[in-house]
């Protein structure tokens, strides 16, 4: 059950179709219904997939930084290979392997995104081993190799990863980056795989063995913090939740709450941070009594839909994690979408856990602690 990360583009209706140009500054609901896409893709994808160009460096870690794609993805740039060959990736805290598209792919997702050439590097092993994988919507399969990974100033040698040589159907087509570099457990590796961050711990590479993630809602100014903690993303304490399986980084939620109630996670509830998420998603049934509560209506194709007029007066949504409040107020976990036109971002999924992503994100500094097990949450600048 992975909710991978978010389609940025297009829906196109069958494999093949020509790239349709983007439109600056719209998102993608808006493109696909002005295109007349919108009725095929939501029938199709229930769920949105959802995912500053100088470095730094210093006491709080090392910081790659991301590009914000209208709040629906966040991607950065690493090098693969000797010569290294550069690739934008999502840094997905809900999976856990380093993968992308290889010049052996002939998918048409393959074909509109840069492609890893395994016989111009001198530093690639392959090792004949097949694999897939499956996300909540889309999947991959190809082959694992070893090669040197750079992501910041880290360089990672002999780093385990997959390069396909088939991305079916069109979820890959649209995306703006190449592939998923996984940031969760090495329980979570398809094949075993060693996650690229344990790679860097394993070699003593990184200041502390933790990152940390800032989402901003501008297109630039989003980072993750390899190896450190920068607290002038955050204003006030950070609460510090455990993680008691090591596998997501899923933590223990107490309940959430609207207007004083306790209208899902009753009796307590285990939840995902996953940056690979666009959304905040949960078990069908309360997240269809949670849209009622803040006065969201069912729309199509899963989707619920808000009066644009009524979100200021709309009521916090506050996860109860640890003992500790986390409101997220009505602009935070709503979208717009031109004028009157306001959907609700929660989604209904067919699991027992919350994912929280993105659009809780943006309100929270997280950090992603391995040393002690545990997520440490801190409201955003």
């Amino acid at each position: 059950m992975k909710c991978l990360v978010l389609l940025c583009a297009l829906f196109a209706l069958s494999e093949g179709l020509t790239r349709i140009p983007l439109q600056k500054g719209k998102k993608t609901r808006e493109l696909l219904r002005e295109k007349g896409l919108l009725e095929d893709f939501l029938k199709e994808h229930h769920y949105d997939i959802s995912t500053k160009y100088a470095r730094s460096s210093g006491s709080q870690g090392v910081s790659e930084p991301l590009l914000n794609y209208f709040d629906t993805e966040y991607y950065g740039t690493i090098y693969i290979g000797t010569p290294p060959q550069e690739f934008t990736v999502v840094f997905d805290t809900g999976s856990s392997n380093l993968w992308l598209p290889s010049t052996n792919c002939k998918s048409a997702a393959c074909q509109n995104h840069r492609r890893f050439d395994p016989s111009k590097s001198s530093t690639y092993h392959g090792t004949g081993t097949s694999i897939s994988i499956q996300y909540g919507t889309g999947s991959m399969a190809g082959v694992v190799g070893y090669d040197t990974v750079l992501v910041s100033s880290f360089s990672n040698t002999n780093q385990q990863l997959a390069l396909s040589t088939s991305e079916p159907g069109p979820v890959f087509f649209y995306s703006k980056f190449d592939g998923i570099l996984g940031m969760a457990y090495p329980d979570l590796a398809v094949g075993g795989l060693f996650p690229v961050f344990d790679n860097m711990m394993t070699k003593n590479v990184v200041q502390q063995p933790l990152f940390s993630v800032y989402l901003s809602q501008d297109q630039t100014g989003s980072v993750v913090i390899l190896g450190g903690i920068d607290e002038s993303y955050c204003t006030g304490p950070i609460h510090w939740i455990p993680v008691p399986y090591q596998s997501y980084w899923q933590i223990s939620m107490d309940s959430i709450i609207v207007n004083g109630k306790v209208i899902a996670c009753e009796s307590g509830c285990q939840a995902i941070v996953d940056t690979g998420t666009s959304l905040l998603a949960g078990p069908a049934a309360e997240v269809i009594n949670l849209q009622k509560v803040i006065g969201a209506t069912p729309g199509q194709h899963r989707q619920y839909n808000v009066n644009c007029n009524d979100i200021p007066s709309m009521p916090d949504v506050i996860f109860v994690i640890h003992g500790i409040q986390f409101p997220l107020p009505p602009s935070a976990y709503t979208e717009q979408f031109g004028q009157g036109d306001c959907t609700s971002s929660f989604q209904a999924v067919d699991t027992n856990l919350w994912i929280l992503g993105d659009a809780f994100m943006r309100e929270y500094y997280v950090i992603f602690d391995r040393e002690n097990n545990r997520v440490g949450l801190a409201k955003s600048v």
